[in-house]
């Protein structure tokens, strides 16, 4: 479980615990205002999955709750920006319960999970037997909440703590669909794969635009994949004009898409003058040129700001009536940087673009237009349109500035894999026969490979080549165990 506010503690007493010795103590924050406390964890979930849900509370006479507080046990379906899509609540248990006998000090009680509750206001709707999973879960959060009473600033006669035991959540039914992988490289060749990359070559115009100080190359030294991990690498080295090479990739007409989750397992170089980069360009300039047709920035930062990562989105109309996001950065904290392995995704929906280091969500955007001179276009455009991803080491430019006498070369950007995420049919593996002979079955849109073993104890082997519908070739009087694996 995870701590939300500072008031929870995990406390040790036989003699207290519903079961076992272990349990959590949940109190105010006696801060003048009405605080929140509790414990959460969350799940990976689906839409179409069902769950029944309780956990054991108690109040101590000698600490009773008091006052205005309140505390309750709730179940909530989030998807990928974590909106909440349904509520379900337990009995709340207050100073009224308490007082009607309803709910007795010294005394574990179970608490069912048995009410629908408005996302919004928290007023109960309706009764249920079963909590489900709306479309769009991507998961499930189980939640301890005590509310504080705003006049107990002081911890004196009003406030008591709760306790918490036996927390359960089950699932009763599966998901019918989910996040699922349905593009990905992983990089786990010995070359990069022309099928899923483009190699943009040369300066472009003015420096890309940004007077960038690089000559963009497809050379092996700027661009090559070794043990799992692709490397985009910038060089002090005289071409064309230009005094550094480097490498940027697309997939432009090989992958383009509209919503999901778009996810990079990345780390960078550090040092002025670089300026690495994972964005996403419109396919189609359907409303103008940029920035009317948009651009979404999944990562960039300035080499000469490790700890600093920003996420953005351009749009408006065209050079130079453009428009940008201006939300918050991402701050690295303990020594931590973009030099290290970290995960950088955006999640993508019809009104909302959320931006995340780690899966921690630091940015969130919602309102953006677009015009071309003289028309403007409904929201949500443009980001209403197929993107491709771009992934580049600029050397100079605008943002972070030349390179100098501390900058050290070569310059190498790395990463392990590019991930895009999509609500699909859940991934399983379907047996069925034919004519006496086994086929294996599963989504095809969905990446993933499939797996064998010829015993319990044996050894994972991808089965090279395979896919769906599969006929497995099972020895006389023997078994053989598969599975599918994504990505």
């Amino acid at each position: 479980m995870y701590g939300q506010g500072f008031n929870t503690l995990n406390q040790t007493s036989a003699s207290i615990a519903h079961s076992g010795s272990n349990y959590f103590k949940v109190f105010q924050g006696f801060t003048g205002s009405v605080t929140y406390s509790g414990i959460f964890q969350d799940n990976p979930s689906g839409a179409g999955a069902t769950y029944s849900a309780d956990g054991w509370a108690y109040t101590s006479s000698s600490d009773v709750l008091s006052g205005t507080n309140l505390a309750w046990i709730e179940v909530t379906f989030r998807d990928f920006n974590q909106s909440i899509l349904a509520l379900y609540r337990s009995s709340i248990i207050g100073t009224n319960a308490i007082k009607s006998g309803a709910f007795h000090p010294n005394t574990w009680y179970d608490l069912r999970i048995t009410n629908l509750c408005n996302p919004s206001t928290g007023q109960v709707i309706g009764a249920v037997t079963n909590l489900t999973a709306p479309p769009g879960t991507t998961f499930v959060r189980y939640q301890v909440t005590l509310q504080g009473d705003p006049s107990a600033a002081g911890g004196t006669n009003s406030g008591g703590s709760m306790y918490f035991d036996d927390m359960t959540l089950n699932q009763t039914a599966a998901a019918t669909n989910g996040l699922n992988i349905v593009w990905s490289d992983e990089f786990n060749g010995s070359s990069i794969n022309r099928n899923n990359w483009n190699f943009d070559i040369g300066n472009g115009s003015g420096g890309w635009g940004n007077n960038e100080l690089e000559y963009y190359t497809s050379n092996s030294q700027n661009a090559y994949v070794s043990n799992g991990v692709l490397h985009i690498v910038a060089l002090k080295q005289s071409t064309n004009g230009y005094n550094y090479t480097s490498a940027r990739m697309n997939t432009s007409g090989l992958y383009f898409k509209k919503y999901g989750v778009f996810e990079f397992r990345a780390k960078f170089p550090e040092g002025q003058g670089y300026w690495p980069a994972l964005w996403m360009f419109p396919q189609y300039s359907v409303y103008g040129g940029w920035a009317a047709s948009g651009e979404i920035d999944v990562f960039e930062a300035n080499g000469n700001n490790p700890t600093n990562v920003l996420g953005t989105i351009h749009y408006g109309g065209p050079y130079p009536g453009q428009a940008q996001s201006g939300g918050p950065s991402f701050n690295f904290s303990n020594g931590d940087s973009i030099t290290n392995w970290h995960n950088y995704s955006v999640q993508w929906t019809t009104n909302s673009i959320a931006w995340t280091v780690d899966n921690q969500i630091y940015e969130t955007q919602t309102s953006w237009y677009s015009y071309n001179g003289s028309t403007n276009f409904p929201y949500p455009a443009p980001f209403d349109q197929q993107f491709f991803i771009i992934m580049n080491l600029a050397v100079g430019g605008n943002f972070p500035g030349s390179p100098n006498s501390s900058t050290v070369f070569p310059g190498d950007m790395q990463v392990d894999y590019v991930r895009v995420y999509d609500f699909t049919p859940l991934l399983q593996l379907t047996a069925s026969t034919t004519n006496g002979h086994y086929q294996l079955s599963w989504p095809t849109n969905i990446v993933c490979r499939l797996q064998s073993k010829l015993n319990i104890e044996g050894t994972w082997n991808t089965v090279i080549g395979a896919a769906s519908p599969y006929t497995p070739n099972i020895p006389a009087n023997g078994a053989v165990f598969y599975r599918l694996v994504s990505p």
